[in-house]
């Protein structure tokens, strides 16, 4: 072990020497060591490489920035604390994030940068200290929106975003930020099942604040997440689940009216929930439980004969309702 610091010292030293190939050098060491010994990573962040690569994210060389940007997402993994408490990291990586697109940062740093910021928002303490970087969450948000941005680019912000949206009060703030209409769009015109995945994963959770009612209507958002929960859109099980999840936040936080969208979709957003509880995880299962429940709360059993709402109290639902826990 004292030979990995002693390594680790020598490279960080090197970070600051005047020579740029003695620079260069040492951040491609420091890159591979960093991804290749989990031992090394905290070694190296006490060493003081931390400072060094969060000022070389600001540097106009691509490969500087690629490589300063990789090796500060591995470090994440063992030494986020590390991370966290060095003065002007965050903005440092807003800096690459701000700039993604032809012409600046180069992908990889875009990427590496965005998935630093997911691990670190691994840690609950940390996500409204992110979330409260405006410029942070508005370059995360752009990324989705670009439509030149990489696949790999858009999945990583995706992550981040979800991160985020784990603490409550950062969703006000990333649907004010213009969140939703780029997610909605993305689940709409991407067939690629990963992203569509990850984006009705950040749709779940923000569906889950005040604000997401009116935001989700102008994008006909109960509408598209209906949708997703019909076996010929061929949603993968983790979509349908999604999409249950932020009907269930939506209709919680939406009140009736929510709940009323909802209801007007008839049998086939019975049928989805169903196939949810069916074959969804145990998670899954119990969320799309409790919108059965909600919506049944809400006024199916007291429906009128004849209403949209009736379509509901068929066998199937009284089962289900009643046979699961």
């Amino acid at each position: 072990m004292e030979v990995k610091r002693r390594t680790a010292k020598s490279l960080v030293a090197k970070l600051s020497s005047v020579s740029d190939l003695t620079r260069t050098e040492a951040l491609c060491e420091l890159r591979l060591i960093s991804k290749h010994d989990p031992d090394a990573r905290p070694l190296i962040a006490d060493a003081g490489a931390i400072p060094y690569l969060s000022e070389t994210l600001y540097s106009s060389a691509p490969d500087a920035q690629e490589n300063a940007a990789a090796t500060l997402l591995n470090l994440s993994i063992n030494a986020k604390e590390a991370l966290m408490s060095t003065r002007g990291l965050l903005d440092a990586l807003s800096h690459v994030l701000r700039h993604h697109g032809p012409g600046s940062a180069p992908d990889a740093a875009v990427q590496s940068a965005a998935a630093t910021l997911h691990s670190l928002l691994i840690v609950d303490s940390y996500r409204p200290i992110i979330g409260a970087k405006r410029d942070i969450v508005y370059a995360l948000v752009d990324i989705v929106r670009s439509p030149g941005s990489p696949p790999r680019s858009i999945k990583d912000a995706l992550k981040a975003l979800f991160g985020a949206s784990l603490y409550a009060l950062n969703r006000s703030t990333m649907i004010q930020l213009g969140i939703v209409a780029p997610l909605f769009g993305l689940i709409l015109k991407d067939g690629r099942v990963g992203l569509v995945e990850d984006a009705t994963a950040v749709v779940a959770q923000i569906a889950g604040c005040e604000e997401s009612e009116e935001a989700f209507r102008r994008v006909s958002g109960v509408e598209v997440l209906v949708d997703l929960l019909d076996a010929a859109t061929g949603s993968s099980i983790r979509i349908k689940e999604n999409s249950v999840s932020a009907l269930l936040n939506l209709a919680r936080c939406g009140g009736e009216g929510v709940v009323e969208d909802v209801r007007r979709m008839g049998l086939g957003v019975f049928d989805g929930i169903n196939d949810v509880v069916e074959k969804g995880s145990a998670k899954g299962k119990n969320k799309a439980v409790a919108l059965l429940n909600l919506l049944d709360a809400r006024g199916l059993s007291g429906s009128s004969e004849g209403s949209n709402e009736n379509l509901f109290r068929d066998s199937r639902f009284e089962y289900l309702l009643h046979h699961s826990s």
